[in-house]
């Protein structure tokens, strides 16, 4: 037993190499069956989640995008209000201005139609009051010639006929 060197003996060298070999096949079987499904699920795990990042990372870009058309909508809608309310004053202040314009011309024709009415009843009122001058300048001539009347008679008379008419008839 002393030529072998570190005790190595065929058997055990065979006993190892067959060890080996089956440590070996027991590591490719282990491997297909264990190890190879490990790393697919492993592999699919790592590719949805990169997908799952890509998608994410897609709608926060459209998010984004998103949020800044609507900023800009906003700022749209803005103006246009802004515009709408400019309009809608200046609209406002010229039919004010038209109302405005309207009652005065109404005004100045009720004044107008009033200064007619009034130069009509002025009129109307001269009318009647030489009309009233007249019977009472009838009734004075009529008491005259029927009577032959002196200044004192005239004077009794003028004053008779001024009280049967009344103060304030002639006096207006």
């Amino acid at each position: 037993m002393e030529d072998r060197i570190f005790n190595l003996d065929p058997q055990l060298l065979f006993d190892a190499g067959v060890t080996l070999i089956a440590m070996i096949a027991l590591f490719m079987l282990l491997s297909y069956l264990l190890f190879n499904p490990a790393r697919n699920l492993l592999k699919k795990r790592k590719e949805y989640i990169e997908s799952q990042l890509s998608e994410a990372e897609e709608i926060k870009s459209q998010v984004m995008q998103m949020k800044e058309e609507y900023t800009q909508a906003l700022d749209q809608v803005d103006q246009e209000a802004a515009e709408i309310m400019a309009d809608a004053r200046h609209k406002a202040r010229l039919r004010e201005d038209e109302i405005v314009a309207a009652a005065n011309q109404e005004a100045d024709r009720i004044l107008a139609r009033a200064e007619k009415e009034i130069a009509l009843e002025k009129d109307k009122v001269r009318d009647d009051m030489k009309q009233e001058m007249v019977q009472v300048a009838s009734a004075m001539a009529g008491k005259f010639v029927s009577s032959s009347i002196d200044d004192e008679t005239q004077a009794k008379l003028v004053d008779e006929t001024l009280r049967e008419m009344g103060d304030e008839t002639w006096q207006n």
